[in-house]
Order: structure tokens, then sequence, then C-alpha cells
């Protein structure tokens, strides 16, 4: 390391290897090298000592809703980004819809990046969108550098990103594996949305019941099947109904080329808890009961789900009504994704290795950036969180970075505390004060 110019050093580094003492060189924002703890500093580099601190690679939230341009008062790229970083988070992944105009074509996504170019305090990619109208487009997207493609099986909540149905689903899949590109999924079947009881009204259990599991379970089957008749990649967005478990376990086993996430919200909320009129905790699909909470948790232990993602999705505060069925659908969870995760995860036995691995490293492999991202390791970027994974706070919605500080975790005590985050080897933010923005736009 002797062209070393910045020195990580911490008595607890989460490598791929497992979690030990050493010291991570670093040159021109790359990791070089991680060495022993007590290896020698060369001529002319820094040394930061973090302590008994973690070092964790900055985590990689590929399912964030930055709403910029066009909804900007929802949120905008500068908050977003700050959020992020502020949460240990140092790359995230764009959803082409809330934003106006929404990223279906190429002239869409270069405006969304001369939004996003000045404002990024963390690096940002951008997936593209699949509507019925725009088979033409999703080819010119991916070969402009979208990391993949969202669709949605079900209304999507906003009038510029229509659904698709099977028959157009089938269209937009086949043109996507003809590059073998990556179609991404809002799977909640449509015609089970309808024949679900819709009362509205401030109960949860209402809402809960409109948004039922099979709606899940039947959308899911169904991308099951186009993916293996086209031997297409897809992925399950959000998956909250653990009904739909043994089916993708089936899938993958056939070989279906399949992968799926889920979000801290359905892993740390349950139903039985979300107050009525409380649309803080409205998403979609729904927070559902401990039960089913208990059996995401273990599908994501033994790998039937791959990664988990924030599906960041803020509204305006006067969106989220006390009446579940017209509030605005979206949890709020950049800055706060690693510490309620860590707080759940250590409750049921796991480890910062295991949280690092659905949070960093397999969302990194999700859009093919692990090269690059997700892990302490020579070649790829010096991208950190600093972690204090035994002190604790009480979230304070005054103390969030993103536009709207609306919070379904409002008041909780949570597990961990995120003293820096770095970018290619630059701190970024350090005990709540930012930098100026740093982050680059990211191609597939």
């Amino acid at each position: 390391m002797s062209d070393a110019d910045l020195v990580l050093r911490s008595t607890r580094v989460i490598t791929p290897e497992g979690t030990r003492a050493a010291s991570v060189a670093v040159t021109a924002g790359t990791i070089t090298a991680v060495l022993p703890y007590d290896a020698d500093v060369p001529a002319g580099a820094r040394l930061e000592d973090v302590g008994d601190d973690v070092l964790l690679p900055g985590l990689v939230d590929t399912h964030v809703h930055v709403n910029d341009p066009g909804r900007t008062e929802w949120e905008g790229f500068w908050t977003a980004t700050r959020a992020a970083a502020a949460g240990g988070i140092t790359t995230l992944v764009d959803m082409p819809l809330n934003s106006v105009p929404p990223t279906t074509t190429v002239d869409h996504l270069r405006i969304k990046q001369r939004v996003a170019r000045d404002k990024a305090h963390v690096d940002v990619g951008f997936w593209g969108g699949a509507l019925p109208d725009n088979v033409k487009d999703l080819r010119p997207l991916h070969d402009a550098g979208v990391f993949g493609f969202k669709a949605f099986l079900s209304p999507s909540g906003v009038d510029e990103f229509p659904h698709l149905d099977q028959e157009q689903l089938a269209r937009s899949l086949a043109e996507i594996a003809g590059f073998d590109g990556l179609l991404i999924v809002h799977a909640e079947d449509p015609h089970h949305l309808a024949a679900a009881p819709q009362h509205g009204g401030p109960r949860y259990a209402d809402f809960l019941a409109s948004r039922p599991r099979d709606a899940e379970d039947t959308a899911i089957a169904a991308l099951v099947a186009q993916a293996r008749r086209l031997n297409a990649r897809v992925h399950v967005l959000h998956l909250s109904s653990s009904d739909a478990l043994p089916l993708i376990a089936r899938a993958r086993a056939d070989g279906v080329r399949l992968t799926v996430e889920t979000c801290p919200h359905y892993l740390t909320l349950t139903a039985e808890e979300v107050p009525d009129g409380a649309s803080e905790f409205k998403c979609c699909p729904p927070i559902r009961e401990a039960a089913n909470q208990d059996l995401l948790w273990r599908a994501l232990a033994d790998g039937t789900i791959d990664c988990v993602v924030t599906d960041h999705s803020p509204s305006t505060a006067d969106l989220k009504t006390d009446d579940f069925a017209t509030a605005w659908g979206g949890i709020s969870g950049l800055q706060l994704s690693l510490p309620a995760m860590w707080t759940a995860a250590r409750a049921r036995g796991h480890g910062l290795e295991d949280v690092v691995r659905w949070m960093s490293a397999r969302t990194a492999a999700l859009v093919g950036l692990d090269g690059r991202k997700g892990a302490i390791a020579p070649g790829h970027d010096a991208d950190f969180a600093v972690l204090a994974p035994d002190e604790t706070f009480t979230v304070d919605p005054a103390a969030l970075q993103h536009r709207n500080r609306v919070t379904a975790y409002a008041g909780r005590t949570l597990h961990g505390v995120v003293r820096s985050t770095w970018l290619r080897g630059e701190r970024i933010v350090a005990d709540g004060d930012f930098t100026e923005p740093r982050g680059r736009l990211l191609t597939r």
C-alpha cells in the first residue's frame, strides 16, 4: 500500500471473508488492500482510526423514489441523497415513477440525469419503466445505461405510469429478455384487489383486508410463468406475503431466473401495532401480521429472499390523511433503514455481517455493481459507513434529512448510530455535518 493516500483502521472491519481488525488502504478513491490492523501507514497517507466502531461497506439501496423533477415537493435529489448519506447508504437506484416525466424514454432519462447531477450526495443510478405503449423504448433505455425496468401489474397510483396486463407484460418481458435485461415488478393482481372489500376509513384492519395476500401470490405466480417461458430475468419488488415463499422457492429450484426483495418495514413493523388513522404506516403491499413477518425473516435467513431495500416513497404530509383508502401509500425509510434493520436483526440472533449481505452485497449484485460496490475488498470503491452498533437513539422526525419528515419509526428506540459515511475515500457526512454533493451518476 505504498501509494495509499488514506488508511482507515478499525478493530471491526466487515469484509467478504468475515469481520476482523484491519487497516483498509485507499488510493484515489479505490480500496487497494485490506491489511492487518497494525500494518505500517505509508508516508504521506492520512490515518483515520475509528477505534471499535464497525467499518462496513456503504449500503446499496436499489429501490428509492426520489420524485425529482415534477414532484419535488414530495422529495428531491438533494434531500433524498442527504438522508441516504446520513443513514450509511452510499449508492441508490432511483425508481422511474412519481417524477414527472417518468423515466420511460431516453429523453426522460436525460432530464432526470440533468436534475440529479449537481444535487447527489451519494452515487445514483436509474431504473427505466415498462409501460403498455413503450416497448420500442426499452432497448434504447437499456443502451443508455438504466439498470433494468420497473413494471406494475396493478394500478401504480399515478396516472402517468399505467400498469401492464398479462399480454402487455408478455410483450415487454419478451423484448427485455432479448437483450438479457432485468424486469423488476410490483406484483399485485388487480382482479384480486378489485374483489377485496374496500371500506375506506381510518381502521388499519380494513386497509389490510383490501390488499390481501392472494393478490401478491397470484401476480407472482403469473410472473414466474412468464419468466419460465421466456428464460427471462425477473425480480419481485417489496415482497410482503409469506404465502408466496413456497412458490418462489420452487421456481428458483427449477432454475427460473428470479430474485426477490423485501423491506425494513415488513421486517420491523407489524399490522397488530399500527394505530387506526396512522397512515404513515401505509404502503402497498401492506405491512402484515407478526406471524407473516416471522416467515419473511426465515426466508431471508435461508436465501429465499435475496435482499432488503427501503422502497423510500415519501409524499407531503397533507397526503397522509387518516383515511387509509385515500392516503398516499409509501414509507420514508432511507435514513433509518440500517438502524431499523440492525435493531430487528440482532434481536433475532443475526449479525451485522448478515445485514451487510442483505443491504449491500446482494443489492450491488442485483444491479451488476458487485465489482465496484457492496464490499470492503481491493478494487472496490472506498465507500464506507462507520457504525456504533451498540449505541441507541430515539427517532426524532425533526432530525431526518428527507424533505417531508413523516416517519413510521417516530419515537422508536433503535440500535446503531452512523458516525460517518465515506464515498470513494471522502468523508461526506460526520456527526450531522455534510460536505457539498460528491455523488456520481451511475450507468449499468
